[in-house]
């Protein structure tokens, strides 16, 4: 990128907008940062780097002057594209982007791209295991929660690296030439609807993950997810599925219980055994078949492969074991950051459960979360903003074991309470955190000391 000199301004000033400005201060640009918030946490480097810059910091509010003749924008994900300041600057000339767009124009590697409602810290940490199993230079970053630009100018980092990155509807939305090698769009079903106004555009979003790729690209899909197979139309990129139920052309499926790769070439490689995995769950076996069908479409072995698959242990906060007491166990599943994420965690899991819901409004409906507990969640703790909304589709079905909680101490306790030996209080909001805490790893993480608070492990 030719940025030397030029105006820009960095809006939203958390891990990926101060990851921006640093890249983009050692290139010579003139750097402002912006964020609404009278944000404190800004990486030191960074705010250093902008109040002693040609350029401004503007927190709390202090909007950009309209006025202002920006080259430049550059968005964190979850900035709205509509607001005013934004618009004005973009009729005023200024190019808007964002910090994936940005990681792209700035890297030399390839990237891997992973994208989805649920599932994708999970299959792109899986992905980043294989690629590095298999001895190639491999950063895993985006949505994950370490910064794409910070990955892209990594040592090393050259043309035969690999970008593994987890990327969401907001980061794709500010992209124009984004162009990943191998691109995976795990499903899609209702989420951030706040954000999106429509489950269409939503979708449409999602989509845009292929919208720069071409014939010697690889584009993975869900073919048991009707919305995500559907992506593929218009796809200009070598489509391969995966599936639990059936087989595709080219991808990934199971034959005999056995996870099963089919290439161009309609040959066949065995990978692992589906009984081999250690992540629970038929969605996770849909992340194991989605991680080996983008390897494989990658030249990875299916040896690698499999025995990446049959080593990977998953990921923090999502269903992950969080103690024992008395013969109660305990489960984070904090990343159930909506509906289908937690429907999912309750289907992962043996009853009976004790569930721990609720946290930010994205505007959906709980009515299928609530549908799932059918003979297998005995009572419901609610705590954050959607606790009366959750409350009112539970009693509206017949649900009435459930309590309201003041924080998670509160819901820990009440669900302890009410446990027996042999029960699972599971913790899957079906809501993101943005309510109560700054992201659902802390929630995660109250949630287990919480626990500890009892006197488990």
């Amino acid at each position: 990128m030719d940025i030397k000199g030029k105006k820009v301004l960095i809006v939203g000033l958390a891990k990926s907008g101060a990851a921006a400005a640093k890249a983009l201060s050692a290139m010579g640009a003139e750097v402002s940062g912006y964020d609404r918030k009278k944000f404190t946490g800004i990486d030191p480097e960074a705010a250093a780097l902008l109040a002693g810059s040609a350029g401004r910091l503007l927190l709390g509010g202090t909007e950009p002057l309209e006025d202002e003749d920006w080259d430049l924008l550059v968005l964190s994900p979850g900035v709205p594209l509509d607001l005013p300041f934004i618009a004005n600057a973009a009729a005023r000339g200024a190019e808007v982007i964002g910090e994936l767009e940005l990681a792209w124009r700035l890297s030399r590697a390839s990237f891997a791209a992973v994208t989805g409602t649920n599932g994708k810290t999970t299959t792109t940490t899986l992905l980043g295991e294989i690629f590095k199993l298999a001895g190639r230079k491999t950063a895993v970053a985006g949505n994950i929660g370490y910064p794409a630009v910070s990955a892209a100018l990594e040592d090393g980092m050259d043309e035969a690296a690999w970008m593994v990155t987890e990327v969401s509807s907001f980061q794709l939305e500010t992209t124009k030439e984004f162009h990943p090698r191998v691109a995976l769009l795990l499903n899609i079903t209702p989420d951030h609807l706040d954000r999106h106004g429509s489950l269409e555009s939503y979708a449409a979003a999602k989509a845009r993950i292929h919208a720069n790729q071409n014939e010697g690209d690889v584009f993975v899909a869900n073919m048991d997810d009707p919305s995500a197979w559907a992506a593929r139309e218009g796809c200009r990129a070598r489509v391969m599925g995966f599936s639990r139920l059936r087989e595709p052309e080219q991808g990934a499926f199971v034959r005999g219980g056995r996870i099963t790769v089919r290439g161009a070439d309609g040959l066949t490689a065995d990978i692992c055994g589906v009984s081999e995995l250690q992540i629970p769950g038929a969605h996770n076996l849909e992340n194991a078949l989605a991680a080996a069908a983008a390897a494989f479409a990658a030249g990875v072995g299916p040896e690698v492969i499999g025995e990446a698959l049959r080593a990977f242990r998953g990921v923090a906060h999502r269903l992950e074991p969080a103690g024992e007491i008395g013969g109660v166990r305990f489960v984070n599943d904090s990343k159930g950051t909506n509906v289908d994420a937690a429907i999912k965690a309750i289907e992962a899991t043996e009853p009976m459960i004790i569930l721990i819901a609720g946290g930010y409004d994205k505007h959906v409906s709980f009515d299928a979360f609530i549908d799932a507990f059918s003979g297998k969640v005995k009572a419901l703790m609610l705590m954050g903003a959607t606790a009366g909304q959750i409350k009112a589709a539970a009693e509206a079905k017949g649900f009435g074991d459930l309590a309201l909680c003041g924080g998670m101490r509160e819901c820990v306790e009440k669900a302890y309470a009410l446990a027996e030996p042999g029960d699972t209080v599971l913790l899957s909001p079906a809501c993101a955190s943005w309510d109560m805490y700054s992201c659902f790893e802390e929630r995660g993480e109250d949630f287990k000391d919480c626990v500890r608070g009892l006197g488990g492990s």
